[in-house]
């Protein structure tokens, strides 16, 4: 009896132990990932879901995200970067330009003709990262930066051919660095969210817009365009990030899941996936029979140099705003995208 009864205890002593260490094993690590793009975007469906998916697999399943794409309480283009350093949300992939002012330095990736592609300008950024861009970001734990595939002059009834034909046009304009340009070229930046730009050409109240080939689809633009001039003019760039604090409290092991899909593994994908989401574009401008012309690199080396003025008033602009070194970077980033151009 008394060995039935010591057998007994044991037992129930075990089953306690396991009990009370079982909750601690198998609690799940929630974090929240936000951004600013529609569920059907490919940044949602190639890269923000598939990170997501992978993290989960890295660990497991010991981690768990859940995305808040556009139109969600956290899906805000102006609320991204303040929500993930106050840690509403763990995750954000937002836009440098959003809100104004937050990221000058890496807003220098966007002035004009200073690149050719996402992967050379994303690479670009991220070499940049750690000693030119690295204070813009306290607070964050910096996964990625990168940035789309140039963009082309997209207009409705005139051919853009030349730097005097932008004259008098009105252009939806995605950036103030772009807009500096349009104005210097003589023609009127217009600002719109994408959403209502095939309205707006629809009705005549713009000429054109400046988008790469992803937003055509995206937006149906070639259905109210009917000129395209590849011109490789301007790139937008883009942050993904995690708070700080959230990323430092994690387990070990889980921060190196976060690290090992992160970082320049991540950065590598972004030019073969954009060269990839702008296919249906060019596939909607040439099923409509649209006119396609395409800047020779002397032609924009034309532009570029002609632009000057525009690349010197805004890097005044930024030197203004407490950036002393704005040129250095500029001249930084001059010379590594050359490195992978």
């Amino acid at each position: 009896m008394k060995h039935i009864l010591l057998a007994a205890a044991a037992t129930l002593a075990t089953s306690l132990a396991t009990a009370t260490l079982t909750p601690a094993l198998a609690e799940t690590i929630e974090l929240k990932l936000s951004h600013f793009l529609p569920a059907s975007h490919p940044t949602h469906t190639d890269f923000l879901e598939p990170w997501a998916k992978e993290l989960e697999e890295q660990t497991n399943g010991q981690v768990k995200v859940t995305i808040f794409p556009a139109g969600s309480a956290f899906g805000h283009v102006a609320k991204q970067y303040d929500q993930v350093r106050a840690g509403v949300v763990d995750i954000a992939h937002g836009l440098t330009g959003f809100p104004r002012g937050r990221l000058p330095r890496t807003l220098i990736m966007d002035l004009p003709f200073l690149t050719k592609s996402a992967d050379a300008a994303s690479r670009a950024l991220w070499d940049l990262y750690p000693e030119y861009l690295a204070e813009e970001y306290d607070g964050l734990k910096v996964l990625a930066l990168h940035a789309h595939n140039p963009g082309l002059i997209h207009t409705r009834d005139k051919q853009v051919k030349t730097m005097a034909d932008l004259e008098g046009l009105r252009l939806r304009t995605p950036s103030l660095a772009t807009s500096m340009m349009l104005e210097q070229l003589n023609a009127t930046p217009v600002g719109l969210p994408p959403t209502q730009v095939y309205e707006n050409l629809q009705k005549g109240v713009i000429d054109g817009n400046l988008f790469p080939y992803d937003g055509v689809h995206g937006f149906k633009l070639a259905e109210v365009l009917d000129y395209h001039l590849d011109a490789k003019a301007y790139t937008t760039s883009f942050y993904f990030v995690m708070n700080e604090k959230k990323y430092n409290a994690l387990p070990e092991d889980i921060r190196a899941a976060i690290d090992a899909i992160s970082g320049d593994t991540l950065v590598a994908k972004f030019g073969p996936w954009w060269n990839k989401w702008d296919e249906p574009g060019i596939a909607d401008v040439k099923a409509k029979g649209n006119s396609v012309l395409t800047l020779s690199d002397s032609e924009r080396a034309e532009w570029r140099t002609a632009l000057q003025p525009t690349t010197e008033k805004y890097l005044k602009s930024i030197e203004e705003s407490g950036v002393a070194n704005a040129r250095e970077i500029y001249e930084a980033a001059v010379k590594t995208i050359a490195k992978y151009e």
